[in-house]
């Protein structure tokens, strides 16, 4: 008897047009990157934009710089996702494949790796403008949720990045022959924990919804810093949760550690999405502890 709910029917591309014999699609997933960046790019030019809401009522930067920004951050997004899913998820494969490691169309991207990206292009385009760098890190924070969240709706129409299996009731038969494979009886379905939309309620809406309410309602970025320690460490948190419930990678995955733990003693370990999520939270912590820190000298 199966369980769970059926997978919605959804197509992964929203429309596909042929030119001069070639096929060219509009997917979700790159909908959901498009549109979160604008929404982004519109948060943080209404944030820069509120003088009161910073400290000294100086904002990090101006709104045209905002779009300069942007840029850099785009590029940062590509290149260190895709870069991170290759080192961490499948650094043997691409050097066997090297010509594969651009291939960004064929899939695979590294949240991690994209963060990473994203830090290394502000850092320099913050150096390159001389930007201060805490407040110009709390500005991208708030900015950042709502592309978590749509991007993570993708991943679940698009039928990837799927959960362990379940038998909750709101456990979904994902379709394929991955996610069907989960030992079940002949005959029977396999229902699957939509890890992906966990993802998106923490990370994208509960986490977007707390930031946003202490950025424009309880003046958190007058103390600098506090803000992106927050959105680091709880990303960290979120993403280790839920990842007790995601299906690891394949190749994670064997008869000796049917787990999919990347590091592991006696039995117990961690997830690599665990292990990427740890130095997150110390980070996030620190953050938020240090500015708690200025922010108390400053009223004094």
């Amino acid at each position: 008897m199966s369980t769970g709910l059926p997978f919605p029917n959804v197509s992964p591309e929203l429309f596909s047009i042929s030119i001069f014999g070639m096929e060219f699609a509009l997917r979700w997933y790159a909908l959901a990157y498009i549109a979160g960046i604008l929404i982004g790019w519109r948060i943080a030019v209404a944030a820069v934009k509120r003088t009161p809401l910073w400290a000294d009522d100086t904002p990090p930067m101006r709104p045209e710089q905002v779009e300069e920004l942007l840029t850099w951050v785009i590029l940062g997004v590509i290149l260190g996702g895709r870069l991170g899913f290759v080192l961490f998820y499948q650094p043997g494969y691409y050097l066997q494949n090297p010509a594969e490691i651009l291939a960004v169309w064929q899939g695979g991207m590294s949240f991690h790796g994209g963060l990473i990206g994203v830090i290394v292009a502000a850092l320099m385009f913050c150096f390159k403008n001389s930007l201060p760098l805490r407040p110009t890190a709390d500005m991208m924070a708030i900015a950042t949720p709502p592309g978590l969240l749509l991007g993570r709706i993708s991943n679940f129409i698009n039928a990837e990045l799927w959960g362990r299996p379940t038998d909750l009731p709101w456990g979904v038969q994902f379709p394929g022959q991955a996610a069907q494979s989960c030992g079940q009886t002949l005959g029977e379905i396999c229902a699957r924990h939509p890890s992906q939309l966990y993802e998106a309620l923490l990370e994208g809406l509960l986490l977007g919804a707390v930031l946003l309410w202490l950025a424009f309602r309880r003046g958190a970025l007058k103390v600098p810093g506090r803000i992106v320690g927050l959105f680091i460490g709880g990303y960290g948190a979120a993403r280790f949760m839920v990842e007790f419930v995601r299906q690891p990678d394949a190749q994670f995955v064997s008869d000796g550690n049917p787990l999919g733990l990347a590091w592991q003693i006696g039995g117990y370990g961690l997830t690599m999405g665990q292990l990427l999520s740890v130095p997150m939270i110390a980070i996030g912590i620190y953050l938020w502890l240090s500015a708690r820190r200025a922010g108390a000298v400053r009223d004094t």
